[in-house]
């Protein structure tokens, strides 16, 4: 099993990565915390990998902290709860804010996430609340923003990743739009995660 990867980025975008490794290109799925703590295209990345084999698929899912990566094991440790809802749920919430909810058993706050529900949030707390430790994660800021036709590039990744989570455009856009409107950061995970917070 692969359990970390180190090369290149050959390209990437909110949720993906391909990291060129030796010549081969890997295609690992990542949370939007992840994202933002990459670098350019180009730039060298070292990240922890959870291998998941099914019958008809091998998928790599990357993560910038160990934290991440413990944290999305759990989850998919939970009845009902693939990889891909896994990163939806960590693409939703800072890893600390995640652990805080789950501790707490903060279910409004967890149902506000894309394609979770209150059986689902409710599941993940009775599982979860008594595993896990305090989290903490130091934020990364990225982006610079360059006009493009009506949205800018970052505004552009925002709705990329909310398009990813299961958002219908029309309303991330115009969550996309609030957001700014209020004054958001100039930077990616600020704005996606205000956005987010506004699409329903």
């Amino acid at each position: 099993m692969i359990a970390h990867l180190r090369g290149s980025i050959y390209e990437k975008s909110p949720n993906q990565v391909v990291i060129e490794a030796s010549g081969v290109g890997y295609d690992v799925q990542i949370p939007i915390s992840t994202y933002t703590a990459l670098g350019d295209v180009g730039a060298v990345v070292s990240l922890r990998i959870h291998t998941h084999v099914r019958e008809d698929a091998l998928q790599l899912f990357g993560f910038a902290t160990s934290e991440e990566k413990a944290l999305f094991e759990r989850l998919i440790s939970i009845s009902g709860i693939g990889p891909k809802l896994a990163i939806t749920v960590l693409s939703g919430l800072p890893v600390a804010d995640l652990a805080a909810a789950i501790r707490t058993s903060d279910i409004p706050r967890l149902v506000r996430i894309p394609g979770v529900g209150k059986k689902t949030a409710e599941r993940i707390v009775l599982e979860l609340k008594d595993k896990i430790a305090a989290v903490t994660a130091a934020g990364k800021d990225d982006a610079i923003p360059v006009l493009s036709s009506g949205f800018t590039a970052l505004e552009m990744d925002v709705l990329s990743a909310l398009l990813n989570l299961g958002c219908g455009r029309p309303a991330a856009e115009e969550a996309i739009r609030k957001a700014r409107k209020n004054g958001v950061d100039e930077s990616f995970e600020p704005l996606f995660r205000s956005s987010l917070a506004l699409v329903r």
